[in-house]
Parts: structure tokens; sequence; C-alpha cells
């Protein structure tokens, strides 16, 4: 079974409003990405939250998404909910898309990619990549979370896939959706439906 995390549980701050929130379509920033993962057959999926709690878990569970709190969301980047996420997946997960939140751009096939790529081959590490450039969401299998828990507070995720580079193995997506997600307003009106 493959888990996704998706991480919503930034404060928004160069955005100036909870970007998870904002409307996407007929629905919301997160809510786009937890329907993508959902059609692209993602069945256990795990919202990790900070900023703007109540209303994120509220729309989060909404749509079907666990959720679980990070209480570290402001001192730490990333790395802090990637820990929450994995650590409160289920024995039976064996990897964990990694999701960015503020990427409702983001397409079913390109996770449909990366989904099977661990199904047919079982790499221990899985990213997207569009004209050489690592995106979102990438897959780790469940033997290197460990070490993704033990990591500190100084470190980021970036520095796991480049410890692991010569086990990454690469899905080419012809798409830029993997590289984008919405940091500030000009993002969010360039980008939004």
């Amino acid at each position: 079974m493959i888990a996704a995390i998706i991480l919503a549980a930034g404060e928004s701050k160069r955005m100036g409003q909870p970007k998870m929130l904002l409307p996407w379509g007929g629905t919301t920033v997160l809510g786009q990405v937890i329907s993508v993962l959902h059609s692209a057959g993602v069945e256990d999926l795990v919202t990790v939250t900070g900023g703007f709690r109540e209303q994120v878990e509220e729309l989060a569970k909404g749509l079907g998404s666990r959720v679980v709190f990070n209480p570290e969301f402001a001192n730490n980047e990333m790395l802090s909910s990637i820990q929450y996420g994995i650590g409160s997946l289920p024995a039976e997960a064996e990897a964990a898309l990694i999701c960015l939140g503020d990427q409702p751009q983001v397409q079913k096939g390109s996770v449909h990619r990366v989904y099977e790529a661990f199904q047919q081959g079982k790499s221990r590490l899985i990213v997207p990549s569009h004209q050489m450039r690592r995106g979102h969401p990438w897959l780790v299998a469940r033997p290197l979370w460990d070490e993704l828990l033990v990591m500190r507070s100084s470190q980021s995720p970036r520095d796991f896939l480049n410890i692991h580079a010569k086990e990454i193995e690469y899905v080419e997506v012809d798409n830029p959706s993997i590289l984008q997600d919405l940091d500030t307003p000009e993002d969010y009106l360039r980008f939004k439906p």
C-alpha cells in the first residue's frame, strides 16, 4: 500500500492568506490536491497541518483525508512535517508519496507515473522529473523512513535526496506541473483555473 503525506502546515506568509483554502475551480487549493490523489488511486491520505489548523483540518477531513498536526510548524521547514506524516502512517504502508498541499496544478498522470514506477520496480526512491529538474510528489519507501525520521531540523528533504542521489529512479513527466506550487498572490493569479 502506498500512502500520501500532504504537506499543508505552512503559515502562508508570502500569500497573505491561508492558501490551502483559496478557491481553485470548483473546490479549494487543498481540495484539488486531495481530489487528484484520490483519482490516481491513492487510498490513504494524511494531511499535515500547522498554520490555520482548524480550517485546514476541517477541509481535509471533509474530503477523506486523515490529519496530523505538526506542533513545530512555525519553527521548522518541510522536514518536520514529513516526519510527523511518516509517524502517522499505518504498518501496512510500503511507501509514502510526499505531496505539496499548495500544488493544485499536480496532475493525475504524474502521480500515476510515480505510483506505477514503485509497483513495477520497487525502487526505494522515485522522483518525477521535468527537463532534468526534480519535482513533487516524490516517493520514499519504508526502508528509508528511519533515516528521514532521525534527520535534524537543520537538514532538509533536499539534503536527503542528495545523499541518495545515486539511488533515485527518475520518472520523466512531460509537463511542468510537478515543479509548480503557490507561494505568492502572483503565483495564484498566474496558475488558477
